[in-house]
């Protein structure tokens, strides 16, 4: 079947749907619309850089205007209907979601992967025991640790830290509480409530999954942005998706400027082409779905992000964590912000423009920026 020719204009808008970046409140309000987001999104990054507020705030709030960050600890604490593991990075996941994660658990347990501090079978055991017996801990209740040598930048002078990462990474104890980035650790099962564990899914079904997730949230998609948390799927992909174009279930697509790379979507997606809306502005977190994916983002909006908080001060072009700034369907500029929160106030450290200025965008971008100091120094 040859591939239907479609123009960057016509993909954004595609994109900024499945986004639900096109809408002012495309989940509705309060518990439910966080929990909506999390499960139609897939997951939700979770970073802990907080010169701003944290990534899995900023991607929430920047779909939910009257979000609370106290919405997403109930949900995780007491509703226990989203967990938290590792996508392309660690995130929040809806519960529903769990059996696609669940082979990935059992197959750390046999080869870890995730988590390269040594840990010691007698630290290990020692850990489990102590959730098993006490409940839910945190590696602040954990007192009588002999201190180690750091194995590498990121490992932790706790032998009981790494002994609880791993036994996270393993699906034996999960992140029941959050506090900042303090987390709580319960056994799986007992924080669930599950007197049987979830059928894990299999390989089929993941691969499938990944597919489902990406035409969802994307809209268009290719190999490289459904496999963009799992590496070195390519033929599986490939042969997936090519029996869902000979089953009808999906067309291919050229997408105007994209050369060779291919794109699949479903027919009624191109028929169904959303009409043009009031134009929205988001400031969005570098880990935003729509952003993190530097590359496919360069493609369809003509913007790559540049992320620098790893970059000597002295070599940045934009600053330490700059944020983009979408006006309807366009990056019009980029911003450096950091909340002082001492003064109650979002400092603008540096404003960027990416195409031609004025004064009704500036009034525009300025408008939001109000909206999101309120987000930033707002109740939880």
């Amino acid at each position: 079947m040859s591939p239907i020719s479609t123009s960057r204009a016509d993909a954004r808008r595609i994109w900024l749907h499945a986004q639900r970046l096109d809408e002012p409140e495309p989940f509705g309000a309060g518990q439910g619309a966080v929990q909506t987001a999390i499960e139609h999104l897939g997951y939700v990054q979770i970073d802990t850089i907080n010169v701003i507020e944290r990534c899995h705030h900023h991607i929430l709030f920047s779909r939910i205007p009257n979000y609370r960050r106290a919405i997403l600890h109930h949900i995780q604490s007491v509703e226990k209907s989203v967990f938290e593991y590792w996508t392309h990075a660690l995130a929040y996941v809806s519960i529903s979601d769990f059996r696609f994660y669940l082979r990935q658990m059992r197959q750390h347990r046999r080869k870890p992967v995730r988590w390269n501090q040594a840990v010691t079978p007698r630290d290990y055991r020692r850990v489990v025991r102590m959730v098993r017996e006490n409940g839910p801990i945190t590696i602040r209740d954990i007192e009588d640790d002999v201190l180690v040598e750091k194995e590498f930048l990121w490992a932790s002078r706790k032998p009981s830290k790494g002994a609880l990462q791993l036994a996270f990474w393993n699906g034996v104890v999960t992140i029941s509480e959050r506090t900042g980035m303090l987390k709580t650790y319960e056994l799986t099962d007992r924080h669930f409530g599950w007197s049987a564990w979830p059928e894990p899914a299999t390989e089929r079904q993941i691969l499938d999954n990944l597919i489902d997730v990406a035409l969802r949230t994307q809209g268009i998609v290719s190999i490289d942005s459904i496999r963009c948390t799992r590496p070195n799927l390519v033929g599986q992909l490939t042969r997936l998706l090519e029996g869902r174009v000979r089953r009808k279930e999906l067309v291919p697509v050229a997408v105007e400027g994209a050369g060779s790379l291919k794109h699949w979507t479903a027919a009624e997606t191109l028929e169904a082409l959303p009409e043009p809306r009031d134009e929205l502005t988001h400031i969005l977190s570098p880990f935003d779905p729509l952003v993190r994916q530097r590359d496919r983002t360069q493609l369809f909006f003509g913007y790559k992000h540049l992320f620098e908080a790893y970059v000597p001060k002295d070599k940045r072009k934009y600053g330490y964590f700059a944020l983009p700034v979408l006006v309807g369907d366009r990056f019009e500029a980029i911003v450096d912000l950091k909340a002082d929160r001492a003064a109650r106030r979002l400092v603008v450290q540096s404003w960027h423009w990416l195409g031609n200025a004025s004064k009704s965008l500036r009034l525009r971008i300025e408008d939001e920026l109000h909206r999101f100091e309120t987000f930033q120094l707002g109740a939880e």
